[in-house]
């Protein structure tokens, strides 16, 4: 028996509908040890490392910049969060799949997840920071950002059984992946808000605004997640600021006073 197009087509959109459901109705029941309202672990990941450099400006490679604001983040985090345990993906030039980050993140019941960047485009004029949380792509800018931080997986081995047919380009993938995340949207861009409000009030960076996009990195992960494009490296004024130790201890501090603040509001409803 041959299938046409539009047998086809039915057959695709009926397994997609299965799946939603499937995953709407388990995904409502949350684990048991989320249940209390506390933040204990949070997992910092420096984006990219090793052989893979992510994108690149005229000085720098984006896995180096995100390295230093990471361990910046998780060191301020340390000093000034009384029992918070920081747990970093990387803390050297070393590659890790993303789905292990994830995975990471989960075995340890991490209570966040903050995944650190920098962003490239090809006009140098456009500069600013962007956090992200797991989500449908709203524009094309958006979804060319996530498929250039998505392209990590081209250096995993086994990659197509890893993220089991995740393509960035398909509008099928985005809407699975992103349900994954939909428990913990709310919370997520709660914490994406606060990041970029510390940027624009406090750090003295150009917000760009939250933004949604479907992240390889972000999909597993069974807490609120953002992913924080801290500055353009394609733009060469903020190139150079990004590799400044002062501005690296600015954002860190505006990412951790979000989580700060982030912090107590969940706890409050203790």
């Amino acid at each position: 028996m041959r299938f046409g197009k539009n047998n086809s087509t039915i057959v695709k959109n009926n397994i997609l509908l299965f799946s939603i459901c499937f995953i709407l109705f388990f995904g409502s029941f949350i684990p048991l040890d989320r249940a209390e309202n506390k933040i204990d672990v949070i997992v910092i990941d420096a984006g990219h490392g090793g052989k893979d450099p992510g994108t690149h400006g005229e000085i720098s490679k984006e896995k180096k910049v995100a390295l230093e604001i990471a361990l910046k983040l998780g060191a301020t985090i340390e000093e000034y969060l009384d029992g918070v345990r920081v747990i970093y993906t990387r803390d050297n030039d070393s590659f890790l799949e993303l789905y292990q980050r994830a995975e990471l993140a989960n075995r340890n019941n991490a209570d966040l997840f903050v995944s650190i960047h920098c962003n490239w485009v090809g006009n140098p004029r456009v500069h600013g920071t962007e956090t992200y949380v797991m989500g449908l792509h709203k524009s094309e800018s958006n979804m060319q950002v996530a498929k250039r931080e998505n392209e990590a997986i081209l250096f995993e081995d086994n990659y197509q059984e890893n993220y089991e047919g995740f393509d960035p380009n398909s509008p099928e993938s985005a809407i699975l992946f992103s349900l994954y995340q939909d428990a913990y949207l709310e919370n997520s861009l709660k914490l994406a808000e606060r990041i970029e409000t510390q940027f624009s009030k406090r750090a003295g960076r150009r917000s760009r605004g939250v933004k949604q996009a479907g992240f390889a990195v972000l999909w597993r992960t069974s807490m609120p997640s953002v992913l924080v494009e801290t500055g353009y490296l394609s733009n060469q004024k903020e190139e150079k600021e990004l590799n400044k130790e002062l501005i690296q201890e600015y954002i860190a501090s505006g990412i951790f006073r979000a989580v700060r603040d982030y912090k107590e509001e969940i706890e409050s409803r203790n």
